[in-house]
């Protein structure tokens, strides 16, 4: 784990039209990768005056507005897609409607946490966070245009230097993460995603660490235990799901819950596995870099979940940091929330 000296807090920045579709299989609030990836192109401008390494970037939302709709009153939501531009073809009389835009947008607000790595001169902090602020506004982050800043102190840049003590850094971040309130934090919880793999597995040896994925995000509506009615998860979303109040019901009726869940939790795309060999440079045809080695690669998921800031005590545990292998193939964002958990808290999924 990579000792932090300082960081560098970028408060409720504006994000318009970011990429909403963050992999093969969800949509939604962009991946771990698109705020790393914004970290290291910041390091880069950075270092040609100051040379601060980044080590980890915490990302807390603050709003989330996916540009959806539901046409023609329909209960699912589709994306609102655009004509780029909206005629083809140069002349009057052959202009028609051009192809949709498949894509998906969504607005944002949020804050992001970045740890720095090298030592910091107190007298330096506020320049630092001052370049670091004008820098950003002409850079994109996850696809989208970051609005201006808004004028006022809530809504400006800001550096802290770290004591070396670790109960000290504590104190520090414990000042700091009220300016990330109102908003909930995007932390990894691999944990619980092995505790209910393990927990399926004991049922049925066939099961995948992609079914118990599934089982953690899915919302279920399933009568208590001992009913009589099935409660595998076919059989269930086969009936009728009616919430009943429990001390309402009567002999004819099933009180129907929603199964709860330990926190809000979501599937979340955090890297790329190889799915053949490492090509040198050149080697394949037609590739975007041919000065960089090339893989063809398929989406990696993992479980997150969206925590408030005021729950967490250590800044590591808001942090997420970059992890290759090139030899397995695996290149990943990686979060050490579930680390700093006191054991007792790493309960079965199942409860609430």
């Amino acid at each position: 784990m990579t000792d932090i000296n300082a960081m560098l807090l970028l408060s409720r920045l504006q994000v318009q039209n970011a990429n909403a579709i963050s992999g093969s299989l969800t949509w939604g609030f962009p991946p771990p990768s698109a705020f790393t990836g914004f970290a290291h192109a910041l390091e880069r401008r950075l270092a040609e005056s100051w040379g601060q390494r980044f080590t980890g970037v915490g990302i807390i939302c603050h709003q989330f507005e996916p540009q959806v709709s539901r046409p023609n009153k329909r209960i699912h939501q589709v994306f609102s897609l655009t004509r780029n531009p909206v005629f083809a073809g140069w002349k009057k009389f052959e202009d028609k409607a051009s192809a949709l835009v498949e894509e998906g947008r969504a607005h944002l607000e949020i804050s992001l946490l970045l740890g720095i790595r090298d030592y910091l001169h107190e007298d330096d902090r506020n320049d630092l966070a001052e370049d670091a602020q004008r820098i950003v506004q002409g850079m994109r982050l996850a696809g989208g245009s970051i609005l201006p800043c808004r004028d006022g102190k809530r809504f400006a840049a800001q550096c802290l230097i770290l004591p070396s003590a670790a109960a000290d850094q504590r104190t520090e971040f414990r000042k700091l993460r009220r300016r990330l309130l109102p908003g909930f934090a995007l932390v990894q919880r691999e944990d619980l995603l092995a505790a209910r793999l393990t927990e399926m597995r004991s049922e049925n040896t066939d099961v995948n660490a992609l079914d118990a994925l599934l089982d953690l995000c899915s919302l279920y509506h399933q009568p208590p235990a001992g009913s009589g009615h099935a409660q595998d998860t076919e059989q269930t979303e086969a009936l009728e799901p009616i919430e009943t109040d429990p001390e309402e019901a009567t002999a004819d009726q099933t009180a129907w819950t929603i199964r709860q869940r330990p926190g809000w939790l979501v599937p979340l795309p955090i890297g790329y596995a190889g799915l053949s060999p490492l090509y040198e440079p050149g080697e394949v045809a037609n590739a975007r870099d041919g000065t960089t080695p090339f893989r063809f690669v398929e989406s990696l998921y993992s479980l997150g979940q969206w925590v408030s800031p005021h729950r967490i005590d250590d800044l590591q545990a808001l942090l997420w940091h970059t992890e290759s292998d090139t030899g397995s193939g695996i290149y990943r964002c990686v979060n050490r929330y579930a680390a700093t958990l006191p054991q007792t808290t790493n309960h079965s999924p199942t409860q609430g």
